[in-house]
């Protein structure tokens, strides 16, 4: 595949899944009414929550609360220092590093339980945690739209041609006896066996006649086989017969039974997502780049996964192993990171290594996330989150990564390849048609991230809600 091949489509107004703006009102009646009031009323209980959790602090604590607080801080950056220090160094450092780890939380119990504080501490943090909860909740029915539009899966596909993996996620083609499910269904069915050029078996497919592709098997055979049916404009088909299945998580697919999968081709719908391309490879998650991509490009990772990583991490960590480096976006540049994961849309709120979910994946623009920590003291600065300075997280169109070698490994959608420097990556909007059940289990709402000003403006006074002729009448009177 060569950059911008993939079919790029344009979405009519109609398709977009926004509302029309004359239809304000009668969104804002009926349950639109009470969705705001349930709104209102948890922004409130997460204040009255949080303020709880601080009356427990200072009513049975008193001044030894902020020593509390700097106790329950301090472990916290010595966890997250020994970590790094365990993973960046051998024995015998990375042994005192587990053990400073282990027991940051546990001195923690210990002071306050010496102190008489610890079901203080036990209260306090679990109505904080209630706060969280109270508060994510009102923000999240605040949100837009976070669901991908449906659209008709007109024509239906007359000749789908499915490639099952029989050995992907333990035997579940097998398992799930997906072969002769699909053939009932009219699919034809293609079983790997050995080593198999799938985008050549889908092109071969589609010169046959063929004009819908699925997949029965890991992300990666499924974003190569995805990238063929983007190129031709014919739809794509993801049955959740993988390990990990990250890709039909996020279409909102039954993971449990990739057999319910199937019902795509008697009564299903379609999704436009987006999908990357990196190096003229397409991408369906993400493409990782530096310490996980040079670990898993080793050849003894694939005998013993943990040992191997182990071994490799000090060396990848302290830059004395693989390659150096660089990306370029139109309004930013990173120099020598450590690890850089470029996704396809952005992953949930806090999740930093691409192993959640992501609601929709439709938004056309690629999530970066790059990490250079040079010391435990800065590893201990990612307690501030994406405000640590020792990460970088920022969305683009398009990402140019360079090295100081002609090749650079590179993790795209969990398998190991090994690309020309530099390497582009790039997202096409709305390229890949995915036809899924109609009847899915779906994906759930995301998580924003806690807006204290944002919920002190919901749990604020309401204003009555006047009738709109009344109030439209009011107005021209107004005017007049």
């Amino acid at each position: 595949m060569t950059p911008g091949s993939l079919a790029t489509r344009t979405l009519l107004p109609m398709e977009t899944g926004v509302a029309d703006p004359g239809s304000g009102e009668a969104a804002q009646t009926g349950d639109g009414v009470r969705g705001d009031r349930v709104q209102h009323w948890l922004a409130r209980l997460s204040f009255l929550l949080a303020a709880l959790a601080v009356v427990v602090l200072l009513v049975f604590a008193g001044l030894r609360s902020v020593a509390m607080l700097g106790v329950g801080l301090g472990a916290a950056v010595v966890s997250l220092a020994a970590a790094y220090s365990a993973l960046s160094h051998r024995a015998p450092w990375r042994w005192l590093a587990l053990a400073a780890f282990a027991a940051a939380p546990v001195a923690v119990i210990i002071i306050y339980a010496f102190a008489g504080l610890l079901w203080v501490a036990l209260v306090s943090a679990a109505l904080w945690l209630l706060a969280e909860t109270t508060a994510r909740s009102a923000l999240a029915m605040g949100q837009p739209d976070w669901r991908m539009p449906e659209h008709p899966a007109a024509p239906a596909a007359a000749h789908p041609f499915l490639i099952m993996n029989p050995r992907s996620g333990g035997g579940k083609v097998g398992r799930f006896d997906l072969q002769r499910k699909a053939e009932a269904l009219g699919a034809t069915v293609f079983l790997m066996k050995g080593t198999v050029d799938v985008a050549a078996v889908a092109d071969q497919a589609i010169a046959g006649g063929a004009d819908l592709l699925g997949v029965a098997g890991g992300d990666g055979t499924q974003g190569l086989v995805a990238g063929i049916a983007a190129q031709h404009d014919i739809p794509f088909m993801v049955i959740s017969a993988g390990t990990r299945n990250h890709f039909a998580l996020d279409l909102g697919l039954d993971r449990d039974d990739p057999a319910a999968c199937l019902d795509a081709l008697s009564d299903g719908v379609d999704l436009l997502v987006d999908i990357g391309e990196v190096g003229g490879r397409p991408f369906v998650n993400n493409a990782s780049f530096g310490a996980y991509a040079e670990v898993v490009d080793t050849p003894a990772y694939r005998d013993d996964k943990l040992a191997t990583t182990l071994d490799l991490l000090p060396d990848l960590l302290q830059g004395h192993r693989g390659a150096r480096l660089s990306a370029h976006t139109g309004n930013a540049d990173i120099d020598a990171p450590q690890a850089l994961l470029v996704a396809n849309n952005p992953y949930g709120a806090g999740d930093l290594a691409g192993l959640s979910r992501r609601a929709r994946i439709d938004r056309g623009v690629l999530s970066i996330v790059a990490v250079t920590i040079e010391s435990a003291r800065q590893a201990a600065g990612l307690f501030r989150g994406t405000r640590a300075s020792g990460l970088t997280v920022l969305t683009a169109q398009q990402v140019t990564v360079t090295a100081n070698t002609p090749r650079i490994p590179v993790g795209i959608d969990g398998e190991a390849v090994s690309l020309a420097a530099p390497v582009r990556c790039a997202i096409h909007p709305g390229a890949l048609r995915v036809r899924v059940p109609r009847q899915r289990p779906g994906v759930s709402p995301p998580k924003p991230p806690v807006n204290w000003a944002q919920l002190r403006g919901l749990a604020g006074p309401r204003l009555p809600r006047g009738r709109p002729g009344r109030d439209q009448a009011a107005a021209r009177e107004v005017a007049q």
